[in-house]
């Protein structure tokens, strides 16, 4: 498959991807607001929030895949990728938003508890909503594994939380049935929103890393030393510096090569360095300084605090 097609199949997945997500969020939130209502638990109004938010965070997610994949323009010469992790620090701010407000209710709701009641139809609705997620989930892995996307990761990793809170609200709902304890049913609330914020946390940091040019892990570095030192004629690499366009990568460095090599020779071992370097990374944009083997220079390398 040439590497025009193989894009247009990752955009046609991550579309789909978004579409099930944002189409899931609405048929729970539907189901969890009867549910709600129904019982009067918090630990359901808590998913439910946590769905509404999904609701908001997916749509998001959906136009911030739309955006991320145009080609790059004139004033956005790198793209459009990080529109991706806007997305994902959006969807942050909104675990972190439902978390504070399921937090808060819970509190409340110790110090004034509320009778639940007919927990069944909770339990059927828990459960179906457990088994629904986790199928989207296994497709959204599939996805995010397929076309490296940010939004579709930040988005499964949301819903792999709801997996737990799930599983949580459907054993308290059973507690609660068996053992008639109510206060359980808002401790778990008070869990799952904990719960929420700490995962909010850790996507807020990813994003903000990659917005913040963040250098990629020393896999991916040290990946690319190999690559570049395994040619016979590299003499060297140096000021290597590497960032996350928004599931694209970008490397820059210097490369050091004879000195006696007339210009254009060098040109095609560059070449040769970018081909070998796209086999392991496709998508990857790379510039490259070429310099004679032996030139003494400031370098980055001896500029930067660790």
């Amino acid at each position: 498959m040439s590497l025009n097609g193989k894009n247009s199949q990752n955009e046609r997945l991550k579309q789909a991807a978004t579409a099930a997500s944002v189409a899931l969020s609405v048929l729970l939130t539907v189901m969890k607001l009867f549910a709600a209502i129904y019982t009067g638990s918090l630990a359901i109004l808590s998913s439910l929030i946590d769905s509404l938010a999904d609701i908001f965070a997916s749509s998001i997610t959906f136009v911030a895949v739309k955006v991320s994949s145009l080609p790059a323009s004139y004033r956005h010469r790198y793209g459009f990728g990080k529109a991706e992790a806007i997305s994902a620090l959006v969807q942050a701010a909104f675990i972190a938003g439902s978390g504070v407000f399921v937090l808060y209710d819970g509190i409340c709701r110790l110090f004034s508890p509320a009778p639940l009641e007919k927990m069944g139809a909770g339990l059927v609705v828990m459960i179906i909503s457990l088994l629904a997620t986790l199928f989207l989930i296994a497709f959204q892995k599939y996805v995010a594994k397929k076309t490296k996307s940010l939004a579709i990761e930040a988005d499964s990793e949301h819903y792999t939380v709801d997996v737990a809170t799930n599983v949580a609200i459907i054993v308290t709902l059973l507690l609660v049935s068996w053992l008639g304890f109510s206060w359980i049913d808002t401790l778990t609330a008070c869990v799952v929103a904990a719960y929420l914020l700490f995962n909010a946390y850790k996507l807020a940091a990813k994003a903000i890393s990659i917005l913040m040019d963040a250098e990629l892990g020393a896999d991916v570095r040290k990946k690319v030393c190999e690559i570049v030192m395994a040619l016979p004629f590299s003499k060297g690499i140096h000021d290597l510096r590497t960032r996350d366009l928004g599931g694209v990568y970008m490397f820059e460095f210097h490369l050091e090569l004879d000195g006696e090599l007339p210009l254009s020779a060098a040109h095609e071992l560059t070449e040769l360095v970018e081909d070998n370097l796209h086999d392991e990374f496709p998508n990857a944009q790379i510039i490259i300084h070429q310099d004679p083997a032996g030139h003494k220079e400031e370098r980055l390398d001896n500029r930067l605090v660790k």
